[in-house]
């Protein structure tokens, strides 16, 4: 079956998932060369195989506010495939999580594991609960309430969840907490933890600094490095901090942050005490990147804006 057909019969079977058939498209696309010289691929139905999920956990979570009214949110976890090891991909906590944005990670995550050549599959999972402006022990009545209704289809030899947007340490924390007491076990479930109960010291900058690494690598395939050229970064948690360190430390000037209020131009370059600053934003759990401007007057913040469309 042609690649066009396999994504046709894509579009029919899951209409309204755009992010997950873009992402299916993408990949299709780049590889339909080699799949057409290997009939033995058509015949085993391999890409049909490959494009849906080994299974899909969806689930209420019921939790209680800080003024005891009960709230009620959609869980999910994607399991997408586990041919070469334990599933392996992040919980994203933000009111924008639907199913077929979690598709869309978890198909892209299977190919990224892949690439580490770990032994590790891919999926992705999250809610549509919204941390901003709440609590600590409304952030924490819902994480035990997520992982009540999740522990068991997860394990060190299963499925190994990590954070992402809206799931930093302490999310982790309580999630791990939790189904430590359920589980009955102390292992390797969950990464991203903190230090002091079982987390890696170098994981913050770990996925920043490997994606300079790559752009890196891209680079001297050219003939170029980063030395020298001007980058704009998207965001400003923990992978826009590593890859901002790293590329200043490999020769680079980073000129754009972002964050859902706007973006930050800095024609300066964002550097040394600049980059600390970045973690305190964070730390303030405002989600917002425009106090950038109040401390460093000579950067500019456009509202509502992404680096991309100056």
């Amino acid at each position: 079956m042609k690649v066009e057909n396999i994504l046709a019969t894509l579009e029919a079977r899951h209409p309204g998932e755009a992010e997950y058939l873009q992402a299916v498209k993408e990949v299709l696309l780049s590889i339909e060369d080699v799949y057409n010289e290997h009939p033995e691929f058509e015949k085993a139905k391999l890409i049909e195989r490959l494009v849906e999920p080994d299974r899909i956990f969806t689930f209420r979570v019921s939790w209680v506010d800080d003024k005891g009214d009960v709230q009620v949110n959609i869980g999910y976890r994607v399991q997408f495939n586990n041919a070469i090891g334990p599933y392996k991909g992040g919980l994203r906590f933000h009111p924008s999580v639907n199913l077929s944005i979690l598709k869309f990670l978890g198909f892209e995550q299977t190919f990224k594991n892949a690439l580490t050549t770990l032994p590790m599959g891919g999926a992705k999972g999250g809610s549509d609960f919204n941390p901003k402006g709440k609590s600590n022990a409304e952030v924490m009545r819902f994480c035990q309430a997520f992982i009540l209704e999740l522990w068991r289809n997860i394990g060190p030899d299963t499925d190994i969840p990590a954070g992402d947007i809206g799931v930093g340490g302490r999310e982790i924390g309580y999630l791990y907490g939790m189904y430590k007491k359920l589980a009955r076990e102390n292992t390797g479930t969950f990464t991203g933890k903190g230090l002091d109960y079982g987390g890696s010291l170098i994981r913050p900058e770990a996925t920043g600094f490997g994606g300079l690494y790559f752009v890196n690598e891209m680079l001297k395939n050219h003939g170029l490095d980063i030395q020298g050229k001007t980058i704009a970064i998207s965001g400003f948690g923990n992978v826009a901090w590593g890859a901002a360190l790293k590329a200043t430390e490999l020769g680079g000037k980073v000129v754009t942050i972002s964050g859902p209020d706007g973006y930050i131009y800095d024609a300066e370059g964002i550097s040394g005490k600049k980059i600390d600053f970045l973690l305190e934003l964070r730390a303030s759990g405002e989600d917002i990147v425009a106090p950038y401007a109040d401390e460093f007057t000579n950067a500019k913040f456009y509202e509502g804006k992404r680096p991309w469309e100056q």
